[in-house]
């Protein structure tokens, strides 16, 4: 297996990060994106373009929206699938579907990981992030450079669709604790106590998580600039209560979080940074 090129499907956010860190770590990273104008940065950093990274590749990452994205983009290039090869497939999609694709790629030889990536693009830049992987043993054992390269932690979870089911758990907690800081600021407010001050005390009493680390400044300052989009996690939160309807699981908490989301994509900021969840509240 020829370890020094990789490929990456898909250059949003996430996917663009990992490369960056691919490239830093020194491997030949073969990008594709459907808006090839997306890959001019990192070409112009060392990438190069690939018509079919498939094509030129054994080890393949893939970062999109849905798995359905996934299952399309595969579908125009799986002409140059073969036997041996592993897909690394960072997009947090529909568990159930995550493990067919699985088998199908089982049928063909092909390795597949359901991988997804729990933390934001930046902090996925700064290796920072965990990836949540399931999928064949052999696979993940083959991937651990690449993964180690790319994030803090990597985290092997089982069987294919093992990786999406508990980064639909990890999710529904982040985006909870996202909103119960944006409620208790919005609260903060309403009460004349100034932000940066209730900041702080949140951040050393017992109401503290490691979210305000990352979205409690931005929250203050309203700066709402894309590490990762709400209607992104708006569309995470949908994929948490379908399979909790398949799983006969109230998420009471949750429901309210999709409203929450939703009025905040009303109003405007389904692309801006998902702590915009702010403004539902005015």
């Amino acid at each position: 297996m020829d370890t020094s090129n990789v490929g990456m499907i898909g250059l949003g956010l996430m996917g663009t990060a990992l490369s960056e860190r691919l490239l830093q770590a020194g491997y030949t990273v073969w990008v594709y994106n459907r808006s090839r104008e997306k890959a001019d940065p990192l070409v112009a950093r060392g990438a190069r373009w690939a018509d079919n990274p498939l094509a030129v590749c054994d080890r393949v990452l893939i970062s999109l929206y849905t798995t359905d994205t996934v299952e399309e983009v595969l579908g125009e290039l799986d002409t140059a699938l073969r036997p041996g090869q592993i897909l690394i497939d960072t997009t947090t999609g529909e568990p159930e579907q995550t493990e067919r694709l699985g088998a199908r790629m089982a049928a063909q030889g092909v390795h597949y990981l359901d991988a997804p990536i729990s933390g934001s693009s930046e902090q996925t830049r700064r290796g920072q992030a965990t990836a949540i992987v399931g999928g064949p043993h052999e696979a993940f054992a083959a991937c651990r450079d690449l993964l180690d390269c790319c994030v803090q932690k990597t985290i092997y979870a089982g069987p294919c669709g093992s990786g999406s089911r508990m980064k639909l758990v990890s999710n529904l907690v982040l985006g909870l604790n996202r909103a119960a800081l944006a409620e208790g600021l919005a609260f903060s407010r309403a009460l004349g106590i100034d932000l940066q001050a209730a900041l702080e005390v949140l951040t050393s009493s017992m109401a503290y998580s490691r979210i305000m680390d990352t979205k409690g400044q931005k929250m203050v300052e309203g700066d709402f600039r894309t590490q990762a989009r709400l209607s992104q996690h708006l569309k995470d939160i949908r994929l948490i209560l379908d399979a909790a309807v398949s799983a006969g699981q109230e998420l009471p908490l949750t429901e309210t979080h999709r409203r929450l989301l939703e009025a905040a994509e009303r109003a405007g900021f389904g692309d801006a940074d998902n702590s915009a969840i702010l403004r539902a509240f005015d």
